[in-house]
């Protein structure tokens, strides 16, 4: 990728991903960096930041404090945008520098909330990785410290395939909350009771009783560091997969297998020696693919080596596209950030996507 990174942008960073992940859920997030870095974390990867507001700070690190280990000053910060804010919740996540000089976030995580009160726990990030790990870590710190053992679950209704969480869903991959209540629809009419959503348009009462959930349902990577957590702790089996126009009945037939048998699964990977056989996402296009191998070729424009027939990717990837391979634009806001945000679509629905006729 290192050839590929000379016309391309790297995805959304890791402390971007964690930030995401909570944005909606009436905690703070403090981001121990300089002061002017928090439009980088929220405006370019952030579309509810426009709308609505959420308490994620940044701790205004300087030289001397990064040198001398300065520590004293984060906390007294913290703790005082605590009394004032009095959040449900701190979450301290990590920058470069800190993480180079190896401050210990978890003990000041301890200090903090042994004089606040409040839950307060440490986002591992470091700006080295992309929002798949810093929201994945966002997400498993939060039902670790937060969600509870309800005890004995309530019974579901007679109609209800199954009480499920819905885990992975941030704007860096569904972009718009409309998207997202299509996402809810389609589960809901076909008899799949939401218990919690994380984390948008949800609560934080919701996401702490995640437990009573019989079926945890992953729809992006983000999702899967909470799953195995809850899955440990509390014994709840997970499907990865998403409910995409082509693939709904297969996949809540895997979700109806996992709730049956408690065994974890990917439901797009081939059959497995049961003979469950899933089909692979670009079943919602009908669309065929190509190789993801890449080589340099003349000058900097890249190619893909493989049969070039059609390749569905933000539009930025027309860098990197065959002359002779037809795009089809799929803005990715972890990727190319606003600039198609005019062009965003639902990817759940085929038509949107543009593949079918391939």
């Amino acid at each position: 990728m290192r050839q590929a990174y000379r016309i391309l942008p790297v995805y959304t960073g890791d402390i971007s991903g964690a930030a995401s992940a909570l944005f909606e859920l009436g905690g703070m997030t403090v981001i121990h960096d300089p002061s002017g870095c928090n439009s980088t974390y929220n405006t370019h990867d952030e579309l509810r930041w426009y709308d609505r507001d959420s308490l994620i700070f940044i701790t205004g690190l300087r030289d001397v404090d990064a040198i001398m280990g300065n520590d004293d000053k984060l906390i007294h910060d913290v703790l005082q945008a605590a009394e004032e804010f009095r959040p449900a919740f701190i979450s301290l996540t990590n920058s470069p520098v800190p993480w180079m000089n190896g401050t210990d976030f978890e003990g000041i995580a301890s200090v903090i909330e042994e004089q606040t009160g409040i839950p307060v726990f440490y986002v591992p990030s470091n700006g080295m990785h992309d929002y798949v790990r810093g929201a994945g870590l966002a997400f498993e710190r939060l039902a670790d410290r937060l969600v509870t053992d309800p005890g004995v679950k309530q019974k579901r209704p007679v109609m209800c395939r199954g009480r499920i969480n819905v885990l992975g869903v941030t704007p860096l991959d569904f972009t718009l909350q409309t998207y997202v209540d299509d996402l809810s629809a389609r589960l809901t009419n076909a008899g799949w009771e939401i218990n919690s959503l994380w984390a948008m348009g949800e609560s934080l009462d919701r996401i702490k009783n995640a437990a009573g959930a019989d079926l945890n349902l992953v729809v992006s990577s983000t999702g899967m560091k909470a799953a195995a957590l809850l899955n440990r702790r509390f014994g709840i089996p997970w499907t990865a997969g998403c409910p995409v126009d082509g693939f709904e009945e297969k996949l809540f037939e895997a979700m109806d297998r996992t709730m049956a048998d408690k065994v974890s699964w990917v439901a797009y990977l081939p059959a497995d020696k049961d003979g469950r056989i899933p089909e692979n996402l670009r079943t919602a296009g009908e669309g065929r693919t190509v190789s993801k191998d890449i080589r340099k070729t003349a000058g900097d424009r890249m190619t893909l080596i493989g049969e070039p027939v059609t390749m569905g990717s933000d539009p930025m990837y027309e860098y990197v596209c065959p002359a002779d391979c037809r795009l089809i634009r799929l803005s990715h806001l972890a990727f190319s950030g606003r600039t198609y945000r005019k062009e965003f679509r639902n990817l759940l629905t085929a038509s949107n996507i543009g593949f079918a006729n391939v």
